[in-house]
């Protein structure tokens, strides 16, 4: 498991000495996806117990999440390249990021996983003030900085508390607290539920995907706000008495609060800003299974959280190649692209039947999962659930027809069809995604 960890870690000194790096750090990073990925083994459990530090399922699925994501990064932001904005420090970020990632997701510490988790948060905010659009990334990238800052302040104390009283921090080691400690219940999931976001914490998200840049919004959307859920899935086990009576509060707000962010996405005219508020939506569906705390919800929330992670990254990439050809992501301006840009209307056509949880892909496997194990908890929420499934299609649906059809925008002097970059960079998006639902045994075995 180390030698992962040591290839990224030399790669670093790569992106300070060479001139030109890019290439070379971006096919070695695809070299480490697939070496990862065929070195999966075959006993493995949730216990956290194997012959990889603390990777089972679920945190093996999220690593590779990671280095897929984060070697799409470096080829969808290509335009950093290519005028030289600065591009082996770009690198060098990108690497520092996924790191802190790839640490959080195999520590066996609530402490490691704690710093890791928030130092994820130094690079990310580089990236929004470094390569951001607008003036106003200062403002979002102090945001970002804020809300998940006080929220897992307390959580800290908390753990040190913890500490004193079972003499470990360690995760299998940790067993039910019972009623002796409601303070670590409530100030865990609440630095979580701010990570992932959670409705009425979620002010932050939409702000800092629309001053990213196209690599800031492919990390936000892929990984980053997946650390909440993983960090939930993991303290379960802990705080099982208390969840049993209180996780009624979480999971009744999250799917209330993503009907009231599906409606919020039908008035959005900014391309990115719509997929950022698509993303909670998603989110508290997650929030919901996992709050259930069984079989199905919680497999069901990992593969949404994989599904959602490159879906949603994908029409991220999507955006941003309409807003390097006519400099808006207004839906008022990208009107009619299927006239100038056709092959791309087929991706986007793919990505976005993806969004709304068509099959083949695996959003659908994880949304199916997660209604099973919602309905099994309480009857009465299918309502709630009928509306979040009928409402992420016409988003979408308005999102696509809204930028593909109609009379595109007579100001346009000239557009480019799309490159051989973009269409591989999309492939690899929507391949994988689709591949995995055929092998769903993967996820519920």
């Amino acid at each position: 498991m180390l030698k992962y960890l040591f290839m990224i870690i030399f790669l670093i000194p790569i992106c300070c000495i060479l001139i030109d790096c890019w290439w070379l750090i971006h096919s070695l990073l695809f070299l480490l996806s697939f070496f990862f990925m065929i070195s999966i083994y075959s006993y493995s459990d949730l216990g956290m117990v194997g012959y990889y530090f603390g990777v089972d399922y679920y945190s093996f699925s999220l690593i590779l999440l990671s280095f897929w994501i984060c070697s799409l990064m470096i080829t969808a932001s290509g335009s950093i390249y290519f005028f030289s904005y600065h591009s082996n420090f770009f690198v060098f970020m990108i690497l520092f990021l996924l790191i802190m990632l790839y640490c959080s997701f195999s520590s066996l510490s609530l402490l490691s996983f704690y710093i890791f988790f928030e130092s994820s948060l130094i690079p990310t905010l580089f990236l929004i003030l470094g390569w951001g659009y607008q003036p106003e990334r200062l403002q979002a990238g102090i945001y970002l900085i804020f809300y998940t800052l006080f929220a897992s302040l307390p959580l800290l104390l908390v753990l040190f508390k913890i500490n004193v009283k079972f003499n470990t921090l360690y995760y299998p080691l940790l067993y039910d607290f019972g009623s002796f400690y409601f303070l670590f219940y409530v100030f865990s999931f609440f630095a979580f539920m701010v990570k992932m976001p959670i409705f009425l914490f979620h002010l932050w998200l939409p702000k800092a995907h629309v001053e990213a840049p196209i690599s800031g919004s492919m990390i936000l959307a892929g990984i980053l706000l997946k650390l909440g859920g993983y960090g939930i899935f993991r303290i379960m086990k802990v705080v099982v008495s208390f969840g049993l009576s209180f996780n009624y509060f979480w999971l009744s707000l999250s799917l209330f609060g993503g009907v009231i962010i599906s409606f919020i996405c039908f008035r959005q005219v900014d391309l990115k800003s719509l997929i950022a508020y698509s993303s909670v939506a998603h989110m508290s569906l997650v929030i919901g299974g996992l709050m259930t705390m069984n079989w199905w919800g919680c497999m069901g929330s990992l593969s949404l959280m994989i599904g959602h992670g490159l879906c949603s990254s994908g029409l991220f990439c999507l955006s941003n190649i309409v807003y390097e050809r006519l400099g808006s992501r207004s839906l008022l301006i990208n009107k009619g692209m299927i006239n100038l840009m056709p092959s791309m209307s087929f991706w986007w056509f793919l990505l976005s039947s993806s969004n709304m949880a068509a099959p083949p892909s695996l959003n659908l496997l994880g949304e199916f999962s997660l209604l099973n194990s919602i309905v099994s908890w309480s009857l009465y929420m299918i309502f709630l659930l009928v509306f979040l499934s009928f409402f992420s299609a016409v988003y979408t649906l308005y999102m696509y027809s809204y930028s593909q059809h109609g009379l595109f925008y007579s100001g346009i002097f000239t557009c480019s069809l799309g490159y051989f970059r973009e269409y591989h960079l999309l492939f690899l998006h929507w391949f994988p995604l689709n591949l995995l639902c055929l092998k769903s045994e993967y996820f519920y075995l």
